[in-house]
């Protein structure tokens, strides 16, 4: 899921990628050098649009088509930029491919950029080892986003990724007249213990982080992990890598983020207070989420995709999970 951030334009095409077709994607290879033999798999995206293609006498590569009008090419650069140090440090991230001197391309109208094939599965979340080994990963990856800082990258800002969405599904009509009261009160309870929550985590250290850091993102070899699309990387706390990979009750949360520490701190020091924000961010990405697929709802593939969406069953369970997370949110942090 993406977490757009302030610089995501609302105003863009209702059809971002109505004439992204073969003979384009093919011509966006020719462009910058590269000969593609007509082998073409589309692979499952929704915020950008992204490609396996087919090179003559070389292995295939990926081709990741960004959204038109979501980020300036500065902050896509910072990316690409972010996964080169990540690399150069040795941490396992599939960064994008220079090609004629550059890693960001344009043709057509669109901006692209291609990545070496990388093949894996998901992690086994269910095993301490790999989650130690995922928490070394990200020591190693968080010493990194410490040395330098974003330019053009958005901060994490609970107000763009909570209030905004609320406000914006309230006052764009998502929200069925009679769960009207319902969504209100609850998300209004939820804006007040987040912004608690982030006063009780005190001054936390504000780093370059992978920023979606969950299961799908990560390839899994008999030789380790490795980590793929940065496209939301953003400067926030550490917790916000590591929430993504706690579910089930709370003994279970415990016993993972347990693990997942046991590896981190192999490379570097963990802020407990951090810990204040995990619920609060948990009920931030649900929030978020609902805005998102909103924002999106003109894109063809998004009703397509999720045709439950835009139902009042679904509005009644997120109104409910909503409900869940105020519970949670009262309850003391997670104690590692």
């Amino acid at each position: 899921m993406s977490v757009d951030g302030p610089l995501d334009d609302t105003n863009s095409p209702s059809r971002p990628f109505a004439d992204l077709g073969p003979v384009t994607l093919l011509a966006m290879l020719e462009s910058i050098g590269l000969e593609p033999d007509g082998r073409l798999l589309e692979l499952n995206s929704f915020e950008n649009r992204v490609y396996q293609l087919g090179l003559e006498d070389q292995p295939p590569v990926i081709v990741k088509v960004y959204r038109p009008g979501r980020w300036p090419d500065a902050a896509i650069a910072e990316e690409h930029d972010f996964a080169r140090a990540l690399a150069a440090q040795e941490v396992p991230v599939v960064a994008p491919l220079d090609c004629q001197g550059a890693s960001l391309h344009h043709h057509a109208g669109y901006r692209f950029a291609v990545y070496p094939r990388r093949g894996g599965h998901a992690p086994a979340l269910d095993h301490p080892e790999t989650l130690q080994w995922l928490g070394r990963l990200l020591g190693q990856l968080h010493n990194v986003g410490a040395s330098d800082a974003f330019a053009h990258r958005p901060a994490l800002d609970w107000h763009w990724m909570a209030r905004q969405s609320r406000d914006n599904l309230l006052a764009e009509g998502w929200i069925p007249h009679h769960l009207e009261p319902a969504y209100r009160s609850v998300t209004e309870g939820l804006l007040t213990d987040i912004d608690a929550a982030f006063r009780r985590a005190a001054s936390w250290q504000a780093i370059r982080l992978h920023g979606d850091f969950h299961p799908g993102n990560i390839l899994w070899t008999d030789a380790g992990p490795h980590l793929v699309d940065l496209d939301d990387c953003l400067s926030g706390p550490a917790i916000q890598d590591l929430w993504m990979m706690l579910s089930g009750e709370r003994a279970e949360r415990t016993g993972q983020l347990s693990e997942l520490l046991v590896g981190y701190k192999q490379f570097r020091d963990f802020d407990p207070r951090e810990l204040h924000l995990l619920e609060a961010l948990r009920t931030m990405r649900m929030m978020r989420y609902a805005a998102w697929l909103a924002r999106r709802w003109q894109d063809p593939a998004f009703p397509a995709a999720f045709v439950w969406f835009d139902t009042p069953r679904y509005w009644e369970d997120h109104i409910l999970a909503l409900r869940e997370q105020a519970a949670a949110m009262q309850e003391p942090p997670l104690c590692v």
